[in-house]
């Protein structure tokens, strides 16, 4: 039995516990939270024995909402949307919501063209962010990890997934988003990290991306008090 085969939620050196989350967020001003985009946005992913089959969206929506009866959460993720789909097809109702705190994730699904139109993707995500910063929203986006070393299978992708990651941080940087750096995360390299449509994560990966976001928006919660 290998220590991978030990390894549960609880003792993860890159989990946080639900209390730690709370903890960490405590003072965050944001009432209303919404996340928009493709199947990153949705929270799909497989089961990881050990660990609570919770996506990472539910994980930052219930340590945000901790002590806010108010609180409110909407999820417009869709399965395969490209960013113009996204864009399109969600952007408004996510306006509609009003939010004040937001998650972007698209533009995987543009990588799957032969040639993907990352100008057009930068577009899509540009108008996207500058219309939720319009409304006073915060925003916070993370790169996708590079777990093409550990699944060699999808190599292919490695390149094209580092030139959207760099059109990702160009629209956060432009826009003042909270910018969660996934690309050479630890968990990269875990064997079990995939769901089994070598796509997704699975629930340890959620896990892991979630600590990062709760750290993140952590510290701009402390930037803005001191």
């Amino acid at each position: 039995m290998t220590t991978h085969d030990l390894r549960s939620e609880a003792d993860d050196p890159l989990a946080l516990s639900h209390d730690e989350s709370v903890r960490l967020l405590r003072g965050a001003p944001w009432q209303r939270f919404a996340v928009i985009g493709d199947s990153f946005a949705a929270g799909l992913g497989d089961p990881s024995p050990g660990y609570a089959t919770v996506p990472w969206p539910e994980r930052i929506s219930a340590a945000l909402s901790a002590g806010k009866p108010d609180f409110g959460y909407l999820n417009t993720g869709v399965k395969g949307k490209r960013a113009g789909e996204v864009r399109a097809e969600q952007l408004e109702r996510v306006l509609a919501f009003k939010p004040d705190l937001v998650n972007v994730a698209a533009g995987g699904n543009d990588l799957f063209d032969a040639e993907p139109d990352l100008d057009g993707v930068e577009a899509d995500l540009d108008a996207m962010y500058g219309a939720l910063r319009a409304q006073g929203a915060d925003i916070f986006s993370f790169t996708v990890t590079n777990v093409f070393e550990s699944v060699p299978e999808l190599a292919v992708f490695s390149d094209r997934t580092a030139a959207l990651n760099d059109r990702i941080r160009a629209v956060a940087g432009r826009h003042d988003a909270v910018l969660i750096e996934m690309w050479h995360h630890p968990v990269r390299l875990r064997p079990n990290l995939m769901s089994a449509d070598g796509i997704h994560f699975a629930m340890e990966g959620h896990a892991a991306l979630a600590a990062e976001i709760v750290k993140a928006l952590g510290a701009r919660i402390s930037d803005r008090t001191n």
